[in-house]
């Protein structure tokens, strides 16, 4: 660990919040404190990780992990814990409070596998280091009597909105929660700023009318043809749509016979984009689409949505604090305009729901996914990052991350002028946003 904080740059200091900001070296720092909490932890943390890594568990169906973490967090001084809350049997709230007016800081915990690949989203990691951040906000709470709550969320089925479910019952807002954090790993380097892309899923049915291929084809109303001119269409808009906009989708019914005019054609497809209102924007020129291959041939068209996630807004008030802090313990993440630049992904997460919600950060946290050689093997949702986020030097990067969260949680909880400013750039990106989704 490291004390020395890098060089920002005057207009990346610690914290900028116009005349009168308090100079961090003016500030308590709990850092250390926060870092011996952390590495008492560590060793049970490691034991969780590898209880929720060896036995994956599919999206509402981690019920291994919803116990491991419950009975563990049950057994911590001065948390009360919620088992299956709000109705979902695999979700969970941890509360520490004690009893005085102060900020709401929150974590979300994440440990739902994919399916055949297990922990390849390296979730057992996310698990330990929000469980991790929490544990050690409260201890540094009581034992400095800082005023606030800290609430961890047992957030299962990343992969199928867990954290818009609750978010959707009131999970958040009964607690009050100020900020949100979270932290994922990946093979990208270290980042606070991390944006996620939106994404809407969606199903695609054409009915047509069935009839001898050979015989009579002029009888028939050829459901496949439309799926297919629908299909063709979306392959010559590609050629138009912005950087950013992804459009994916697979024929899962083709029809019955080759002899057949296929009175029924389906498909699932996604569009993403770097933002909730292009993702908006860019379902009106797909759906153009398909309507194109209804009118061409004559079937109907149905279009059923399926799961959609805004995408992941990151505070920046929050992402200078944990760089500040992550930077101090030996990290190397690169000022703001540079960060937010280069650790955008076309990836998605039910976290950017959240982060449309309440002022919200997911840093980044590279582990390592290489051969022996040092050549890059693959990144989440392969085999290879399964292994890695099973490795010790893997768990040791992610109880870095946990201390850097913490100490942003302190941060919000010590300074109103911090959490102010979180407040302020939540309060425009949301006006932004609502400019951008009406002239969408």
């Amino acid at each position: 660990m490291t004390s020395t904080s890098p060089d920002f740059g005057e207009e990346e200091s610690y914290v900028m919040v116009g005349p009168g900001a308090e100079d961090p070296t003016d500030v308590p720092d709990y850092l250390t404190a926060i870092g011996s909490e952390v590495d008492n932890l560590s060793a049970d943390l490691r034991t969780i990780s590898l209880e929720i890594h060896d036995h994956p568990e599919l999206q509402y169906k981690e019920y291994h992990a919803h116990k491991v973490l419950t009975e563990y967090l049950a057994q911590q001084p001065g948390w009360i814990v919620t088992p299956s809350a709000y109705g979902i049997g695999t979700a969970f709230v941890a509360v520490y409070e004690d009893g005085r007016q102060g900020p709401v800081v929150s974590f979300n915990a994440e440990y739902d596998a994919l399916a055949g690949i297990g922990h390849a989203c390296g979730h057992n990691l996310i698990a330990v280091m929000s469980v991790a951040g929490a544990l050690a906000t409260a201890k540094i709470m009581a034992e400095e009597g800082i005023a606030g709550k800290v609430v961890l969320f047992g957030t299962p089925a990343e992969g199928g909105g867990g954290k818009i479910k609750l978010l959707n019952a009131g999970a958040y807002k009964d607690n009050n929660v100020d900020i949100s954090l979270l932290a994922h790993p990946g093979i990208g380097p270290d980042a606070a700023l991390v944006r996620t892309a939106a994404y809407f899923a969606f199903k695609v049915e054409y009915f047509g009318k069935e009839a001898h291929a050979a015989a009579r084809p002029w009888d028939g109303i050829n459901a496949l043809d439309a799926l297919i001119t629908a299909y063709n269409s979306i392959a010559v808009l590609r050629q138009q749509t912005q950087p950013g906009d992804i459009i994916q989708g697979m024929i899962t019914n083709g029809g019955l016979r080759p002899n057949i005019i296929h009175a029924y054609s389906a498909g699932r497809f996604v569009v993403r984009s770097s933002s909730r209102a292009r993702v908006e924007a860019l379902k009106k020129r797909v759906f153009a689409c398909f309507e194109a291959g209804a009118t061409a041939t004559g079937a109907e068209l149905k279009l059923t949505p399926g799961g959609s996630y805004d995408d992941h807004m990151p505070n920046q008030a929050l992402g200078r604090s944990y760089r500040h802090f992550f930077n101090r313990l030996g990290g190397e993440i690169a000022r703001g305009d540079i960060d937010v630049l280069r650790s955008v992904t076309s990836a998605s997460t039910d976290q950017g729901n959240i982060s449309y919600a309440m002022p919200s950060l997911q840093p980044n946290c590279w582990i390592r996914s290489e051969d022996q050689d040092g050549k890059q093997l693959g990144g989440p949702h392969t085999p290879d990052f399964e292994k890695g986020a099973r490795a010790e030097e893997a768990h040791g990067l992610a109880m870095r991350v946990a201390k850097g969260l913490a100490a942003t949680a302190v941060d919000v909880l010590t300074r109103p002028e911090l959490l102010a400013e979180a407040k302020r750039d939540f309060e425009e990106m949301k006006r932004v946003d609502e400019e951008s989704r009406c002239s969408a």
